[in-house]
């Protein structure tokens, strides 16, 4: 058994990456979605001994990733994924916007599920399409995707669903049978579901993640994943990330994907990539286990420091969305969080108008870290 711990903050503030660079060293950085954590050795030493043998050319389509992802996917999900329809390319991002431009024509709607990704407010028009916001709804139990609404919006014209499962900032893993109702919804109205599921290896002990093209036949004749080891074993920087298909529609679409797309994957990425899904999952796993200790004690020290600040934990990836209201810090709590306390937070209204009052919080980091920073946020 691994156990995965954060490294020092001194080691921390060496590195060179957006959530080490953006802000002074007296603010305590706990917005980008980027874990603390040493990289997983098997990953590490793959890396390196890329490096020794001066492998640091272009990646070739494919390689070994899209086996090592199956056979994950296969062990992790019970999903049965076929390794010839898995294509690789630079990022999450770019999985999102090809596949929406090829979803699409000019001005077509795309549903979005706010409060969601900031970037995706960026990726639909990038690709061409049309913002239309189906909110997600909230009950005491937790979060929904509004089925109704979607219809609406799918009846009103709409032609592409981006989807985020597991859904950030909430940490929320959507069930199978809405993610079905979607899929039946999608094949009524000929609509092309693109889903994000980045955070889905992430998925805690108390959630069940539910692979989009896993659920029907529907969703599979009209579902394209987005895929990637970047965020479980954080690897964003090397650059690789996974179309993936299970019907024979939207294989056929894929395959009208320019060829330099395939050509945008990082080597490096590509290579991490596929020792992360096929060695990885021990390391993976200690790390679940330290961010759900993180949780937890994130969930006591709001209860006594911040009893004002409303929270549901999150059952996968590293996430808090943190509701503000109550306490009156504005539309954007995350500015006087930085102002007053020196802790950098995500801004909640950049996730869409549902985030006016909230601000998101990333735990991956040590528990001394975290503790540090709700302290200073009560002293705000």
């Amino acid at each position: 058994m691994i156990e995965v711990h954060a490294e020092p903050l001194q080691s921390l503030r060496e590195r060179t990456s957006e959530k080490w660079r953006a802000y002074p060293e007296d603010v305590i950085p706990l917005f980008v979605a980027e874990m603390d954590y040493p990289l997983a050795e098997p990953i590490a030493e793959a890396l390196t001994e890329a490096v020794r043998r001066s492998d640091t050319g272009y990646a070739r389509p494919g390689g070994e990733l899209p086996r090592a992802f199956a056979d994950f996917a296969a062990r992790r999900w019970g999903w049965q994924v076929d390794p010839a329809q898995v294509t690789t390319t630079a990022d999450v991002a770019v999985v999102v916007v090809e596949a929406l431009r090829l979803a699409i024509r000019p001005g077509d709607g795309v549903v979005i599920n706010t409060p969601v990704y900031p970037p995706f407010f960026d990726f639909v028009p990038e690709a061409g399409g049309r913002i239309v916001e189906v909110p997600l709804l909230q009950n005491a139990a937790g979060w929904s995707i509004d089925l109704d609404g979607v219809e609406r919006a799918f009846a009103a014209g709409a032609r592409a669903y981006l989807l985020c499962n597991p859904h950030n900032p909430l940490g929320h893993p959507h069930p199978a049978d809405q993610l079905a109702a979607v899929a039946e919804l999608a094949a009524r109205y000929g609509v092309t579901v693109v889903s994000d599921e980045i955070h889905a290896p992430l998925t805690l002990s108390d959630g069940v993640f539910t692979p989009f093209l896993s659920v029907s036949d529907a969703a599979r004749e009209h579902g394209i994943a987005a895929e990637s080891a970047s965020k479980a074993w954080n690897l964003a920087g090397l650059k690789c990330a996974m179309f993936v298909t299970a019907g024979e529609r939207m294989s056929r679409l894929l395959a009208t994907l320019p060829e330099s797309v395939r050509y945008r994957t990082g080597l490096f990425g590509q290579i991490a990539s596929a020792v992360a899904f096929a060695e990885g999952e021990e390391w993976l796993d200690g790390a679940i286990r330290a961010l759900e200790r993180n949780r937890d004690a994130l969930t006591t020290l709001l209860a006594e420091k911040l009893p004002g600040v409303g929270y549901l934990a999150p059952r996968a990836s590293y996430l808090a969305w943190l509701d503000f209201r109550a306490l009156g810090w504005g539309d954007d709590p995350s500015i006087r969080a930085l102002e007053s306390g020196r802790v950098a937070l995500s801004s909640g209204p950049m996730f869409g108008t549902q985030g006016a009052g909230f601000a998101r919080l990333n735990f991956a980091c040590s528990p001394e870290v975290l503790g540090e920073a709700v302290d200073r946020l009560a002293g705000a």
